[in-house]
């Protein structure tokens, strides 16, 4: 583990331990991380940058307002950071999708922008339904997936983390990725 990263897990460390001061240098060090998570996220529009940073301050409250979650160490934190992003994206979309429908028009979120069309809602939401029926065939490839895909993780910190071989974890991705798309492609 790199210095930047044993930094990581002590800051996190602090943090549950109530400290301010670990918490604000905490998120000056992994700002730029989950910026580029939130990028992944979000369809390329001229006024992205503002509303990446809105995701960004979003997922970082929801993770921090979870005061039961102890967070173990850099992977773990990711790995909550890509969960939170997969629950905000999905409350979205389906905000979108009540608006699609007739629901109250007048209600904006500041990520509003990240669907140009409702098409992109829809297709959200298909995944993660998919990933739930995934999750009941086999929990971890879900999460080999989730972790992967809304919190690009890369494959070693995935194996890290889930304490997994590297070829498991490509192994269940591969299996996962065949699955998901025979899956969605009944969808459309």
């Amino acid at each position: 583990m790199s210095g930047h990263d044993q930094e990581i897990t002590r800051l996190l460390d602090e943090v549950v331990n109530g400290s301010e001061r670990a918490y604000s240098r905490l998120f000056s060090i992994v700002y730029d991380k989950l910026r580029n998570l939130a990028h992944r996220q979000v369809i390329y529009e001229p006024n992205l940058s503002l509303t990446k940073t809105a995701l960004v301050h979003e997922l970082y409250l929801k993770m921090f307002q979870q005061k039961s979650v102890e967070i173990e160490d850099r992977y773990h934190f990711f790995a909550i950071a890509a969960r939170c992003m997969r629950q905000i994206l999905i409350d979205h979309a389906r905000s979108k999708k009540r608006e699609k429908r007739g629901g109250n028009q007048n209600e904006v979120t500041y990520i509003d922008e990240m669907f140009n069309v409702n098409q992109e809602a829809e297709e959200l939401l298909a995944i993660d339904e998919a990933l739930k029926k995934l999750a009941k065939l086999d929990q971890r490839m879900a999460d080999i997936v989730e972790l992967n895909y809304f919190g690009e993780m890369s494959f070693d910190d995935i194996a890290n983390y889930l304490e997994l071989s590297d070829r498991t974890v490509y192994r269940d991705w591969a299996k996962a990725r065949a699955w998901l798309y025979r899956e969605l492609k009944k969808e459309f």
